[in-house]
């Protein structure tokens, strides 16, 4: 996607902000960090959910690459760790990626981390993820929180696979081509919403995909208003819309995967997939993302392209 949609930032709760972590023995800054990139994640709303190998590694790197150094700062505050900090964003991401490879090559042990989260993931870091392992710098992964997993873990859904999508478009055209192009997947899909869009989301998502599907609303994940619902996909509009807290905060959606068709039903979505794309694309470009979505023969969608082109 070319537009990523700015997203709030994560309020940190539960654990007042003024009040350092006390600093045992076990969590006492580790001599035996060799330089590296640390990708490091950290909570997504309650301060508690910090690893104690994070906090050990924060103490122990010479810098903390952030995607916001006012807020990294109040979050390093808060654990007691002081460590300088280098702004890295998506505006800045290229030349401050050559920084900390330059750095790196000088024996510098560098953290990384997003607002709240895992680096990369709809979040500043895969682009310098990538150019320090081009670089030939090391790179030590440390897990932690995620809203992907932790909304899926809370969810109920029991597909095999899952399909993690991030943002949708902000625009309309773009948002339901997405949509579409998603409706066929064998898997549930997951995706990440801000509350001034989530209406417009779960409303296309509601027009777009298989009445049969349920839909989890995850939102204001590990916060002191968290809130998980699951329900019919065709009712998620109007729980929305019931309550006006129903759609504050961050969200996290999940679409159960689609209902097994038998063959007549695969040609009734077969058609609707083509009709859709038709109205958003030039007939090639939709045969041609048609033929993808759908598994069917390129010659007869773009035969029945240009009769359904015809009736119009």
């Amino acid at each position: 996607m070319n537009e990523k949609p700015v997203v709030p930032v994560a309020v940190l709760v539960d654990v007042p902000m003024d009040v350092p972590v006390a600093n045992p023995p076990y969590l006492s800054t580790s001599p035996s960090l060799t330089p590296a990139l640390y990708v490091v994640a950290t909570p997504i709303g309650n301060l508690g959910d910090i690893t104690l190998r994070a906090l050990e590694t924060l103490r122990g790197v010479d810098l903390v690459a952030c995607e916001d150094t006012r807020h990294a700062k109040r979050l390093l505050d808060h654990y007691g760790v002081r460590v300088p900090t280098l702004a890295l964003h998506q505006h800045n991401e290229n030349a401050a990626a050559e920084k900390l490879i330059r750095l790196l090559g000088e024996g510098k042990r560098i953290a990384l981390i997003s607002d709240a989260g895992t680096p990369g993931v709809s979040d500043p870091g895969a682009r310098t993820v990538a150019a320090v392992r081009a670089a030939g710098c090391r790179i030590v992964p440390l897990p932690g929180a995620s809203a992907v997993i932790t909304a899926l873990c809370a969810s109920g859904v029991v597909d095999e696979h899952f399909l993690f999508v991030g943002f949708l478009p902000a625009k309309v055209g773009a948002r339901k081509t997405a949509i579409t192009a998603l409706a066929s997947v064998n898997a549930a899909l997951v995706f990440y919403e801000a509350p001034h869009r989530v209406l417009e989301t779960v409303r296309d998502l509601a027009e777009l995909l298989q009445p049969e599907r349920e839909i989890i609303i995850a939102r204001e994940l590990t916060k002191l208003f968290e809130q998980i619902e699951r329900l019919p996909l065709p009712q998620a509009l109007a729980w929305l819309e019931a309550d006006a807290n129903h759609q504050r905060g961050e969200f996290v959606l999940i679409v159960s995967a689609p209902p097994v068709k038998n063959s007549s039903e695969l040609e009734v979505e077969t058609e609707r997939v083509l009709t859709t794309l038709l109205a958003e694309l030039p007939v090639k470009q939709a045969v041609k993302l048609a033929t993808e979505i759908t598994g069917q023969p390129k010659n007869a969608l773009y035969a029945r392209a240009l009769a359904l082109k015809s009736e119009t």
